[in-house]
């Protein structure tokens, strides 16, 4: 069978190429930087698109353990955000009970194709050591961050200490 120009399989087989050179060469370039906030990445054996790790905050009440995260790139990556998934419970106002990330830099009006995964885990560091009232994932917990913050550190500090994994040894 002989392919032409323009065939579309070859599109996109030569697109999926790219997708994975690009998450190996951001992975890699993460690698390097030996982030003592974030350790532990690695990607799936079987799928480069599929990346786990383990955020270590620095700020309370999170510094009391540190949190698996998933980032899982679409098909249609870069044109389309990763989305990142919390796999360890954590009492945030910006996570929800079933670990979805509300963080603006992977939201769809927000996302630029040369955003690098450098950047989005930094932002979601920052997020998670200095949680945001907006937009709301848990409205709750956002209304006692905000209207009784005592009661929202001293939540977040005992489920961190009864979910979190305990922190990797400096």
């Amino acid at each position: 069978m002989t392919r032409r120009l323009g065939d579309p399989f070859r599109a996109s087989e030569e697109s999926r190429g790219r997708r994975k050179r690009r998450a190996r060469k951001e992975l890699a370039a993460i690698k390097k930087l030996g982030w003592k906030c974030f350790q532990d990445i690695q990607a799936d054996v079987t799928n480069i698109l599929l990346w786990k790790g383990l955020l270590v905050p620095d700020n309370p009440p999170y510094n009391k353990g540190a949190f698996r995260i998933e980032i899982s790139f679409p098909c249609e990556y870069p044109f389309k955000p990763p989305t990142i998934r919390f796999k360890t419970k954590i009492y945030h106002p910006n996570v929800d009970e079933m670990g979805k990330c509300c963080l603006p830099i992977i939201s769809a009006q927000n996302w630029k194709l040369d955003t690098t995964i450098e950047q989005v885990i930094l932002a979601l560091i920052e997020l998670v050591n200095n949680p945001k009232t907006e937009p709301p994932l848990r409205p709750g917990v956002v209304k006692e961050f905000v209207e009784d913050r005592e009661k929202f550190l001293s939540r977040a500090e005992d489920h961190t200490c009864n979910f979190s994994e305990k922190r990797p040894c400096k």
